[in-house]
């Protein structure tokens, strides 16, 4: 506190100064220090804090309080202060790691970032000839693997309208021996003319319709005749 500090006792204010005459000190020190140690009792009864105070005269000697035993106190701040300053290192610790991390990380990403624009043909201009070999080597074996996953993929699918065909086939020749059944009840007058052309219709429609791979110009399997399959893989 500087010696310009000022306190308010009573109606007046008195300086915070050390007191020259020594009667006089000694007598404010003993009002003090029992205030002092006063407050510090309220304290730790009040707020069940645990207080240790520790007051030495000019004269060299001690007055203390303490409600529980003043050198485990004195441990305990020790400990306290050593608790923090490890948890100051450890945090600087884990930011320097983290830094290191995301450093690691950032050219990470702009790696992948310069390898993607190389596939795709752009910015070469840095590459030397033996990187550009490596590029090659690298999109021949991308499109080996590709074209031998759409050939699978295709054969998939003709193996699929190849079964689906032969249901139709089987669906097909089931209609017609339903509608020569038909034909025949009828010339007895057992089924009308409106019962038969329904049962025609339904076979136009399985017998005649589209069987063909939905791919563009990848494949077309089959013309509509069942008998009369095209196969073109591109």
């Amino acid at each position: 506190m500087s010696q310009n500090s000022y306190i308010l006792m009573g109606r007046g204010k008195i300086e915070i100064k050390r007191i020259e005459n020594t009667t006089n000190r000694q007598v404010t020190f003993c009002k003090r220090r029992n205030g002092l140690l006063k407050k510090a009792y309220e304290l730790s009864i009040l707020c069940d804090a645990e207080v240790a105070l520790i007051v030495f005269s000019s004269r060299g000697r001690l007055y203390e309080y303490s409600n529980s035993n003043i050198k485990s106190t004195i441990e305990r701040y020790k400990k306290a202060c050593s608790d923090s300053s490890n948890t100051s290192s450890i945090t600087e610790i884990n930011a320097q790691y983290y830094q290191q991390e995301s450093a690691k990380l950032k050219q990470q990403i702009q790696m992948l970032q310069n390898s993607n624009r190389h596939l795709m043909g752009d910015s070469l201009s840095a590459l030397t000839v033996k990187e550009l070999k490596q590029l090659e080597n690298r999109l021949e074996r991308g499109l080996t693997r590709i074209r031998s996953k759409k050939h699978e993929l295709l054969l998939a699918e003709i193996d699929y309208m190849q079964k689906r065909d032969i249901e139709l086939e089987n669906e097909s020749i089931y209609l017609r021996n339903k509608i020569a059944e038909m034909e025949k009840l009828q010339q007895s007058n057992m089924v009308n003319g409106a019962e038969l052309s329904a049962i025609q219709a339904l076979v136009s429609r399985n017998f005649f319709g589209p069987s063909m791979i939905d791919g563009g110009s990848t494949a077309t399997l089959y013309s509509s005749h069942p008998d009369k399959k095209i196969l073109h893989l591109g």
